[in-house]
């Protein structure tokens, strides 16, 4: 029998998408009663089909007394907005309750967001994930939280429910920098193991066979070990996170690194590589399509 992660608490979730719905999933799963809300009503509806125990509503005030809400949310944007706007989220929720953004936010946003709420005695902790819709929908992902340690470890057993490794970062805005500065190293990787195995490919090698070899030598990667075979060399570029959210990501790390006056010589070239290569790119495409640009440039394919 599962182990209800807050047992008598009232937990909410705003963001069914292509992790949030997994990660409501893992929390139904669980045993935790749930209340859900997502902008797109047929998302809302195809999730409550699927998990009958949950509870829907289009009304921020049902979201009242819940002990717990997380977000699951593109962008810093869309967290204001659910949060701060009119009747949002921090209108209805009371003292002591606490909000878990899972999305991927601005850090210095989080302390901003934060700081609003602590006012009307609401917490904020940032837990984003890593680890795709693969892993989320194995209950398997990384997930980086910031904030005051007893309240992350209040909501630690309901992120034990779709993660693995937890790991407190440090003060609240912690978790959704490191999340950025994560993904500005995966997009490097991606990028970088596109450059050598399309001068392999022009040399004569097989792509298949040079993968091979890089997955059994140090220059392997995140990306080589688990999006090349299965995403570039099939051709089906579908890995399930898009390009445009990684270029944002992208960005909160350099803007990060520039309020820090550290250089990133190498982080500043891959910001422009994604930049023009997700201009080029028709709207929704997936992040793995970024080596269709290279491919262009280099006037090779990898996937023939």
């Amino acid at each position: 029998m599962s182990v209800i992660p807050l047992p008598g608490k009232s937990v909410g979730l705003v963001g069914l998408g292509a992790m949030g719905g997994p990660v409501a999933r893992n929390f139904v799963n669980s045993g935790q009663p749930l209340i859900v809300r997502d902008a797109d009503a047929a998302s809302q509806q195809r999730f409550l089909d699927s998990h009958p125990s949950a509870v829907g509503t289009t009304d921020f005030a049902d979201f009242a007394k819940c002990d717990v809400v997380v977000l699951v949310l593109p962008t810093s944007d869309i967290v204001d907005a659910v949060v701060l706007g009119e009747g949002g989220l921090l209108s209805q929720l009371q003292a002591g309750s606490t909000i878990v953004d899972m999305g991927s936010s601005i850090p210095d946003r989080t302390q901003k967001l934060a700081g609003i709420a602590a006012e009307q005695g609401v917490r904020v902790v940032d837990a984003p994930v890593s680890g795709g819709v693969g892993r989320a929908l194995k209950a398997d992902l990384a997930v980086m939280a910031g904030g005051d340690a007893d309240v992350v470890a209040e909501v630690l057993p309901l992120l034990r429910a779709t993660g693995t490794a937890i790991i407190h970062v440090g003060p609240v805005g912690s978790g959704h920098a490191a999340k950025a500065l994560n993904n500005l190293l995966a997009a490097n990787g991606l990028v970088a193991a596109a450059e050598a195995m399309l001068v392999g490919r022009k040399f004569g090698i097989d792509p298949a066979t040079l993968l091979s070899v890089i997955n059994a030598s140090s220059g392997r990667n995140q990306a080589t070990e688990t999006k090349y075979e299965k995403f570039v060399l099939s051709g089906t570029f579908d890995s399930g996170f898009a390009a445009t959210l990684m270029r944002k990501d992208i960005g909160i790390a350099l803007d990060l690194a520039r309020s820090q006056d550290v250089s990133t010589v190498l982080g500043d070239t891959l910001g422009k590589i994604w930049e023009t290569a997700v201009d080029g790119l028709a709207p929704g495409a997936d992040q793995t399509e970024v080596v269709r640009y290279l491919e262009e440039l280099a006037q090779v394919s990898l996937h023939d």
